[in-house]
């Protein structure tokens, strides 16, 4: 009983943020209501408030940062739990973990002084036929989405590899084995160790994701603080953590506040729906899994009895 009062506090926590910034911000509710969410225009001088931007800044860097994140924490994964060396696992580890721990500030200050520079120089060597494509348009000022994603994959690659790398040392040692017995070659062997624990690293790249929608400093100093919607890489944008984290001191008007903590409702809600599709993702892929085993332990019974 005591326990689950305990877990009943979480519960009762997610309440209170959600009513809290709900009643913070009624007054840009009841004026602009769902227009909120899907208008462009962010003006505070003519008092007018539209989500939009940020939403699609937040989603775009979020989804950019994983495009690129993946792969590489994926990839370092599977070195560390199946071919490193294991005289350098351990300072690998180590290292992950803390780039894990570093503020997000120094990574935002990183950022400016090495990142934005290389970016800059990295449009500038773009070929002018692809400049007139819209994802390579504008001018390179290497302050922009490219920039705001390249860093908050930097950001996410040690929590994914990390969750990844637990979920690789889970995987059975017969499932390998097997792999072996039947003639498959090393590459073949991890690959099937990937498969089984895909459910797992579903998760590991969520939780990435999950990091990257809420990150705030980094990506202020890195995306340019425009709120406007483009598709391209160049274009200087802005995110919902980075408008809260910006404007939030500047806010003159009961108005004025009302929408930027309505924009904290807007990303507390996102994140919600975000982290939920994920795990009904993770969970109808474990379905099978379920199914699988059952299967083999229902017959085992009945011979054994």
């Amino acid at each position: 009983m005591g326990t689950g009062a305990f877990a009943l506090v979480l519960v009762l926590i997610v309440c209170a943020i959600g009513f809290e910034l709900t009643r913070q911000s009624m007054l840009s509710i009841e004026k602009f209501g769902f227009n909120f969410w899907r208008t462009q225009v962010w003006d505070p001088v003519a008092g007018q408030f539209g989500a939009l931007p940020f939403i699609w800044g937040t989603l775009y860097s979020s989804v950019l940062a994983l495009v690129i994140a993946t792969p590489i924490a994926l990839g370092i994964a599977v070195f560390i739990s199946e071919l490193c060396p294991a005289w350098l696992r351990q300072p690998l580890v180590f290292l992950t973990e803390l780039l894990a721990a570093i503020p997000s500030i120094v990574y935002g200050l990183w950022g400016i002084f090495v990142l934005v520079p290389a970016v800059r120089a990295f449009e500038l060597s773009v070929p002018a036929p692809l400049r007139e494509l819209p994802l390579f348009s504008g001018p390179p000022l290497g302050v922009g989405m490219l920039a705001a994603g390249v860093i908050l994959a930097i950001m996410v690659i040690p929590f994914t590899s990390s969750v990844a790398r637990e979920v690789l040392k889970s995987v059975p040692p017969a499932q390998r084995e097997g792999a072996y017995a039947l003639g498959a070659t090393r590459f073949e062997a991890i690959r099937a160790a990937l498969f089984f624990a895909r459910t797992g690293i579903v998760g590991a790249v969520m939780l990435g994701f999950g990091r990257a929608l809420g990150e705030t400093m980094a990506v202020t100093m890195v995306i340019g603080n425009n709120p406007k919607i483009s598709a391209s890489l160049f274009a200087p944008q802005y995110t919902m953590a980075a408008v809260l984290a910006n404007e939030f001191t500047e806010a003159d008007t009961n108005l004025y506040l009302n929408a930027l903590v309505e924009i904290g409702l807007v990303l507390f809600v996102v994140t919600l729906i975000v982290n939920s599709l994920s795990r009904l993702l993770i969970w109808s892929m474990a379905r099978p899994l379920r199914r699988e085993a059952a299967a083999v332990v229902v017959p085992a019974a009945e011979s054994a009895a």
